[in-house]
């Protein structure tokens, strides 16, 4: 059974913490491991949010159990009220996540049947430990950089193969493609766009995202290629046309990669439809669909290719 990073932090920044909190002396040093668990995520930023979020809250949980068990007392009814004027608040902060580190802390202090500067020392204290060391063990994440570019290789592959079959269907006019590298394709970007997203929440003082950008770039272009699918099938083999479509996306298939030179293929594409402009006019209705369904792959080629130039990874 395979141990993840996050698992491990958090076990053994659990432990670090109740140490850290016993070695000093504080009350209910548990509760360090406690805040430490639930302040360990899945990246930086957002293991920054929450430790953000979680001493807010404990912060104004101290605060109104100091204010109501003063003044009302130290009865179980006032642990109620400081909820009903806590969580709402919370809500309206964006802060409701630490609603449940607050109450830990609201029940030790309802507990102690007392409040003091020892006691508000005490709660602070096992905050800061806990918070502490969860920040410090998610200073380390594992770069995730050779996942990215596996992905990136995987997803131009597909789009190669998907054009291939493209190839031998407007050469051969037939083709046992059964689309799987469509569905194939579809769960990778899925995948690339997580991973992607997760890479991007682990650098907290410089932007990194062109793994995100170039993911989306895919997505939008493999919306295209999806659309091309009935296109390309309604083509008839025998035209001539199709010949220059097919040798077309044979250029394409061989520029697909991290760099940018769609400018290149637009300039293609722009001769491509002056041919087609200048070929005789459609004399059938198989003809005229045939017409039609050529203009509509260019346009849709088009569009393809000026989302990867509009594109800067």
């Amino acid at each position: 059974m395979k141990i993840g990073y996050r698992v491990l932090k958090t076990a053994l920044g659990a432990g670090i913490s109740v140490a850290l909190a016993q070695l000093i002396g504080l009350q209910s040093y548990a509760t360090a491991g406690m805040i430490t668990i639930l302040c360990v995520k899945r990246t930086k930023k957002a293991s920054l949010r929450t430790a953000g979020e979680r001493l807010l809250a404990c912060l104004l949980g101290l605060f109104f159990a100091g204010l109501f068990f003063e003044l009302l007392g130290f009865y179980a009814w006032v642990i109620s009220v400081i909820l009903l004027v806590l969580i709402p608040i919370c809500v309206y902060l964006g802060i409701v996540d630490g609603v449940v580190t607050s109450l830990v802390i609201i029940l030790q202090i309802y507990s102690l049947h007392h409040f003091g500067a020892t006691v508000v020392w005490n709660q602070l204290s096992l905050m800061l430990i806990g918070i502490g060391v969860a920040l410090i063990l998610n200073l380390y994440m594992p770069s995730l950089e050779n996942d990215l570019k596996k992905y990136q290789q995987d997803i131009e592959t597909k789009f190669k193969r998907i054009f291939e079959e493209f190839i031998i269907y407007l050469r051969e006019g037939t083709s046992h493609w059964d689309g799987a590298e469509i569905v194939e394709t579809e769960e990778l970007l899925k995948k690339a766009k997580e991973l992607a997203s997760k890479e991007e929440e682990n650098h907290l003082t410089e932007e990194n995202d062109s793994y995100a950008v170039y993911f989306r770039m895919r997505e939008r272009q493999f919306e295209i290629i999806v659309r091309l699918v009935p296109i390309i099938s309604s083509l008839d083999h025998t035209h001539p046309q199709g010949k220059r479509i097919a040798d077309f996306l044979e250029q394409l298939k061989d520029a697909i990669h991290p760099g940018n030179t769609a400018q290149i293929h637009l300039d293609r594409l722009k001769k491509l439809r002056e041919t087609f402009k200048n070929a005789p006019l459609p004399t059938s209705h198989d003809d005229f669909a045939t017409c039609a369904s050529l203009y509509h792959f260019i346009n849709e080629m088009e569009r393809y290719l000026i989302i990867k130039k509009s594109t800067s990874t």
